[in-house]
C-alpha cells in the first residue's frame, strides 16, 4: 500500500495550518454575509431559489471567465500538473494544459445549445428527463454525482495532503475542516457567492503563480534564471534520464509516458467538464450574450495556470534536488510523495522558505475551496431540482427548494470529508484518483452531448450506452492491470498502461453503442419542444414575504410562463443571439483545438527535438506573457464590467454611512408612485437637488 513520507519537521506550524483553513474559510463567509446583504439593501435583490441556483441567469463574461478558472483549477491543476513536470519534464505541464483546455473550449458550444434549447433548466440532467424520461433520468443522475463525488474526493484529499505535509495538521482533520467555510458562504449566497468568491481566489492565484515564477527565473539565489535552470535540467537528466524521453532529457516534448499520461488527461477531463453540473450551472448563470465569451475566455485563460505553474515548479524541483535547501535531501522524491501532490510544496519550501510554505498553503486553500463550492452547488441543484422536486414535491415553494439546497450543500460536505478521510487510509491518493476518473465517467460523455446535439438518439441508446461502457472500462482497466503486474493492488491498478486501457475504453466505446442503439431500436426525430417546458421554481412567497413584485427579481422579470407579444419578442431575440454564438463556438473552438493538441506540439513531440538554452528561455517567457494575459481576462476585465454596480454600491454606503440614504421601493408591489418615491427620498439622495437618483433598476411607479 502506497504512503505519504512525511516530514520530519513540518515548515509551519499546526496553528497557522488551522489558520489558514478556518480563518479564511469564515473570513469568505463573513465577506459573503456582508455581500449578500448589500446586494439586497442597495441593489434589492432577493434571495429566491432562482438566484441561489442561476443567480437570475444575468451574469456578465468577465465573471464567467473568472468563474471558470477558478472552478478549473483544482487542487489536482497545480499539484498533478507539477508532479508529471517532475515525472517527465517540459511535455508533462503542456499536456496537462492543452489536455484539459481543448474540453472547456468544447464545452462552449455545449454551454450555447443547452441555453437555446432549455432557456428556463437549472440542471443538464431536467434536460436529460425532459427529453427520454424517468428511466434514462436516474441514469444520469448517478454518473452526474459519481462526477462531483470523484471531483471533490480528488479536492479534499490533495489539499489535506498539502496541509499536514506543510503544517502536520492531521490529514482527517483537513479533510472536515477545509469545507466548513465553503459551505457556510455558499448557503448564504448561492451561486453567486460562488461567482464572487471565484473571482478573488482567480487573482490570489494568479498573485501567488507570479511570485513563483519570478522567483524561480529571476530572484532564486540557486536559481534565478532560465539559465541557471536549463543547466540544472541537463545536469538531473545525466544524473537520472528519463526512460522514454528523447535521449532520457527533461527538456524534450518526446515523452513516452508523457503521451500517455496526455491520452489519459484528455479522457478523463471530457468526463469532469462535461458531466459536472458545476460548468452547466455556470451556463445557465451566463447572460445570453456572455456564455460564449466567458466560456472562451475562461479556457484560454487558464491554460496558462498549470502550463506556467508546472513549468516552475516541477522543474525547480528537479533543479534543486541535488541542493541542501530541498526538503528530501540528499534523496529524490518518493513516488508517493509524488502521487499524493507533494512537488509543489516541496519546491516552494526550497525556494522560499516559510514563505513558499505560506504561499503553498494559500494557493491548495484557494483552489480547494473555490471548486468545492462549485461542487457543492451542483449537488445542492441535482437534489434539489432533479430529485426532490421532480419525484418528492413537485409543487415545493421557494422557500422549501431553498432549504433543500441548504440541507444538501451540509449533508454532501459531510459525506465527503467522511469519504476523502476513508481513501487516506486507505492508500488512495490524488493522483490515483485523477487518473481513475475518466474510467469511472467518460462513458457517458458521448450520449450526454449528443442529448443537445443530435435529435436521432434515442432513451435507450443514451440510458445503456453509458452503463455498457462503464462495464467495458472497468473490464480494460482490471485485465490490464493484472496482465501487467500479475495483481491487482493501489500500485498496480494506478499503473499507467491499466488506466490509459480503461480511459481510452470509456470515452470511445459509446461511439459503438450509440448508433447500435438508436438505429436497431428506432431512431427518436425529436423536435426539442418538451426541453421548453422546462419552468422556473415557483418563488410567490418569498417575494410575498419580502413585499417584492415577483416580475421584477433577476431570473423571473422576463416572464417565462408568458405568451405576450412583448415577452415572445425577447424570447425570439435570445434566439437569434445564441445561434449566432453557435456558430462562432463551432468555429472557435475547432480552430483552438487544432492548435493545442496538434500545431504546436506535434512537429515538436514527432522531431525529438531538444530544447536549447536560448528556446527554453523562450518558453518560459511565452507562458509568463500567457499568464498576464489571463490576468487582464479574468482579474482586471470583470471590475471593468463591474464598474457601474461597484460605484452605486460605495455611493450607497458612504451615503447610508452619513445618515442621508433610504432602503429603496424598487418593486414593491403597488405601493408608490413616482412622485410619492421621490417624497420618499428613495435611494442615494443628490444632495444639490434634494431628490432621489434613479441609477440602473431604481424606481418602479406603480403604475408601471
Amino acid at each position: 500500500m502506497a504512503t505519504v513520507t512525511q516530514a520530519a519537521a513540518p515548515p509551519l506550524s499546526q496553528g497557522f495550518g488551522y489558520g489558514i483553513i478556518l480563518g479564511l474559510g469564515f473570513a469568505f463567509a463573513l465577506g459573503m454575509i456582508g455581500t449578500t446583504w448589500a446586494l439586497k439593501r442597495y441593489h434589492n435583490e432577493v434571495q429566491t431559489s432562482e438566484a441561489f441556483s442561476t443567480a437570475g441567469r444575468t451574469v456578465k463574461s468577465g465573471l464567467v471567465s473568472s468563474a471558470v478558472v477558478s472552478s478549473w483549477t483544482w487542487a489536482a491543476t497545480l499539484l498533478q500538473s507539477s508532479g508529471v513536470a517532475y515525472n517527465y519534464g517540459v511535455s508533462g505541464p503542456f499536456w496537462y494544459a492543452s489536455g484539459a483546455t481543448v474540453q472547456i473550449l468544447l464545452f462552449a458550444t455545449l454551454a450555447i445549445e443547452l441555453k437555446r434549447r432549455a432557456p428556463n433548466a437549472h440542471t443538464f440532467l431536467e434536460v436529460v428527463q425532459a427529453r427520454y424520461g424517468k428511466a434514462t433520468h436516474f441514469v444520469y443522475i448517478i454518473f452526474g454525482l459519481m462526477t462531483n463525488i470523484l471531483v471533490t474526493a480528488m479536492l479534499l484529499t490533495g489539499g489535506s495532503a498539502v496541509a499536514s505535509s506543510l503544517t502536520g495538521v492531521p490529514t482527517a482533520a483537513a479533510c472536515f475542516l477545509l469545507p466548513v467555510g465553503v459551505v457556510l458562504y455558499t448557503m448564504f449566497g448561492g451561486i453567486k457567492a460562488t461567482f464572487l468568491t471565484d473571482y478573488v481566489h482567480t487573482v490570489i492565484l494568479l498573485v501567488i503563480i507570479f511570485v513563483f515564477a519570478f522567483s524561480a527565473y529571476a530572484t532564486n539565489n540557486d536559481l534565478g534564471s532560465p539559465s541557471k535552470v536549463y543547466d540544472l535540467l541537463m545536469q538531473a537528466a545525466r544524473d537520472h534520464p528519463v526512460d522514454g524521453n528523447s535521449g532520457g532529457s527533461y527538456l524534450t516534448m518526446r515523452s513516452k509516458e508523457g503521451a500517455i499520461f496526455f491520452v489519459i488527461n484528455i479522457v478523463g477531463n471530457f468526463g469532469t467538464v462535461f458531466l459536472d453540473n458545476g460548468y452547466y450551472n455556470k451556463a445557465i448563470a451566463a447572460g445570453v450574450v456572455h456564455a460564449l465569451p466567458g466560456y472562451v475566455m475562461g479556457g484560454l485563460s487558464w491554460f496558462a495556470i498549470p502550463w506556467l505553474c508546472a513549468t516552475t515548479m516541477g522543474l525547480a524541483a528537479l533543479a534543486l534536488e541535488g541542493n541542501p535547501v530541498f526538503p528530501t535531501y540528499p534523496n529524490r522524491m518518493p513516488h508517493a510523495d509524488v502521487s499524493a501532490g507533494l512537488v509543489l510544496p516541496n519546491a516552494a519550501v526550497a525556494m522560499l522558505g516559510k514563505g513558499g510554505a505560506g504561499a503553498t498553503l494559500l494557493l491548495i486553500f484557494m483552489a480547494v475551496t473555490s471548486a468545492t463550492s462549485a461542487e457543492l452547488i451542483a449537488v445542492s441543484s441535482i437534489w434539489t431540482y432533479d430529485i426532490y422536486q421532480k419525484y418528492i414535491n413537485p409543487t415545493s415553494s421557494g422557500r422549501r427548494l431553498i432549504y433543500h439546497s441548504h440541507m444538501s450543500c451540509i449533508f454532501y460536505s459531510i459525506g465527503m470529508a467522511a469519504f476523502s478521510t476513508g481513501l487516506f487510509y486507505a492508500g488512495i491518493s490524488m493522483g490515483w484518483l485523477y487518473l481513475f476518473m475518466g474510467v469511472i465517467i467518460s462513458a457517458a460523455v458521448l450520449p450526454a452531448s449528443l442529448t443537445l446535439l443530435w435529435k436521432d438518439q434515442n432513451w435507450i441508446a443514451a440510458a445503456f450506452s453509458p452503463i455498457l461502457g462503464l462495464v467495458v472500462s472497468l473490464t480494460a482497466w482490471l485485465v490490464t492491470a493484472k496482465r501487467t503486474c500479475g495483481e491487482l493492488t493501489v500500485d498496480c491498478t494506478g499503473g499507467n498502461y491499466p488506466m490509459l486501457a480503461g480511459n481510452v475504453a470509456a470515452l470511445l466505446s459509446p461511439i459503438v453503442f450509440v448508433p447500435i442503439l438508436t438505429y436497431a431500436f428506432g431512431r427518436q426525430n425529436y423536435d426539442w419542444v418538451s426541453m421548453t417546458l422546462i419552468r422556473i421554481g415557483d418563488d410567490s412567497d418569498i417575494a410575498k414575504s419580502a413585499h417584492v413584485d415577483l416580475e421584477l427579481i433577476p431570473g423571473h422579470h422576463k416572464s417565462h410562463n408568458d405568451s405576450t407579444a412583448e415577452a415572445e419578442a425577447a424570447a425570439a431575440g435570445d434566439q437569434r443571439k445564441l445561434k449566432k454564438s453557435a456558430i462562432i463556438a463551432r468555429s472557435t473552438t475547432v480552430a483552438m483545438t487544432l492548435i493545442l493538441l496538434v500545431i504546436w506540439p506535434m512537429p515538436l513531440y514527432g522531431s525529438g527535438y531538444i530544447f536549447s538554452k536560448r528556446f527554453f528561455t523562450g518558453w518560459v517567457t511565452v507562458g509568463i506573457l500567457w499568464l498576464f494575459c489571463s490576468t487582464a481576462c479574468v482579474a482586471v476585465f470583470p471590475l471593468w464590467q463591474g464598474r457601474k454596480t461597484m460605484a452605486h454600491t460605495v455611493k450607497s454606503m458612504i451615503l447610508d454611512v452619513r445618515g442621508k440614504y433610504r432602503p429603496t421601493l424598487v418593486g414593491r408591489v403597488g405601493e408608490v408612485s413616482e412622485v410619492e418615491a421621490k417624497q420618499a427620498g428613495e435611494g442615494p439622495v443628490d444632495e444639490k437637488s434634494n431628490r432621489a437618483e434613479t441609477p440602473e433598476e431604481k424606481i418602479v411607479p406603480k403604475n408601471g
